[in-house]
């Protein structure tokens, strides 16, 4: 997750984007939004606090503006006063209306910014919210390689050398997409979504070994290449050693593992990797099970099922035979 964002790093950001101008000049931008939670503050400018967000960005629309211009002056004064003692990051207000003059002044004094945006109150959270979300997400960092086969997110994972970069390559080779190669960092989206891309630096360059950098785009052509993509599924590789009773190797899909990121259960499929195998083939089949799976078609279960039917039908006719003494 990233940290507390200031108040006057989001204008930078987002001053073009939000239509800003300062009401309150410099005071309060050093101020730290601590979260992406945005809201208006409802009875909290009349006065009641039990149950005020103070943590929470203040959002003035027509609807708190036209409140407080109805109140006179020194009401007015003693509920911005009560307001403002909170720790509110900062406040934004919207349609570019006229603030009454206790607001700035309030404001200033408690060292609270007050930003003015020209859009309305609903385009405003429309275009804030993503972004604080975005930005606030949970995020991490994984040692692997992703790629995008099919439509389907598939991160490559497994000990240094054992060939992740290689088998996206290969994919890449067969027209799949190339998203990310050794560092790749996850964002949490929503509840159960998880996104992937490469580091700034290095997005879409890939490092082979005997060979060096390879400029993926460059070779292979813009569409060989993806920004970010969804991981839905994780691949590892392993080596393959005969005899080996630490490695446990899925035979009919039916005991699927997980693994969690970020809180997020994603399928693993641990590959044995030994001569003559062809891993790019697999992990082709693998974003195809992935999808069939995914569209309601579970292979392992039709096949138990019909395995199950089959046994309980012979059952029946043998205990039929057993019967019939004609």
């Amino acid at each position: 997750m990233s940290g507390a964002l200031a108040v006057g790093s989001l204008l930078d950001q987002l001053g073009t984007l939000l239509e800003l101008e300062r009401v309150t000049g410099a005071a309060g931008l050093e101020r730290p939004i601590p979260g992406a939670d945005v809201s208006s503050p409802g009875l909290a400018l009349a006065g009641f606090v039990a149950r005020f967000a103070s943590e929470r960005i203040q959002v003035f629309g027509e609807t708190e503006v036209t409140y407080l211009h109805s109140l006179d002056a020194t009401t007015r004064r003693a509920n911005l006063a009560q307001f403002f003692r909170f720790p509110i990051p900062c406040v934004f207000v919207t349609k570019g209306l006229e603030l009454p003059p206790e607001v700035p002044e309030e404001a200033t004094r408690a060292g609270v910014a007050v930003l003015r945006s020209a859009l309305k109150t609903n385009e405003f959270y429309i275009r804030i919210k993503p972004w604080l979300e975005d930005y606030f997400a949970p995020q991490t960092t994984l040692h692997g390689s992703l790629a995008d086969v099919y439509g389907v997110g598939l991160l490559f994972v497994g000990q240094s050398g054992i060939g992740k970069s290689e088998c996206v390559l290969d994919l890449v080779e067969r027209g799949h997409r190339f998203v990310a190669d050794d560092l790749v960092l996850v964002r949490k989206k929503s509840n159960d979504i998880l996104i992937g891309r490469g580091h700034e630096l290095q997005r879409h360059y890939m490092e082979i070994r005997g060979v060096g950098l390879v400029d993926i785009p460059a070779i292979f052509g813009i569409r060989a290449v993806r920004q970010q993509k969804r991981i839905e599924v994780i691949v590892q590789l392993e080596e393959w050693r005969k005899g080996d009773t630490v490695t446990t190797v899925e035979r009919t899909g039916l005991d699927g593992e997980t693994t969690d990121i970020l809180g997020v259960p994603l399928p693993r499929i641990v590959v044995p990797l030994n001569p003559g195998k062809n891993i790019t083939v697999v992990a082709e089949v693998i974003a195809m099970h992935h999808l069939l799976k995914w569209s309601g078609i579970d292979p392992a279960e039709r096949f138990n099922a019909r395995l199950i039917k089959q046994m309980r039908d012979k059952t029946e006719i043998n205990r039929y035979l057993r019967g019939d003494h004609e």
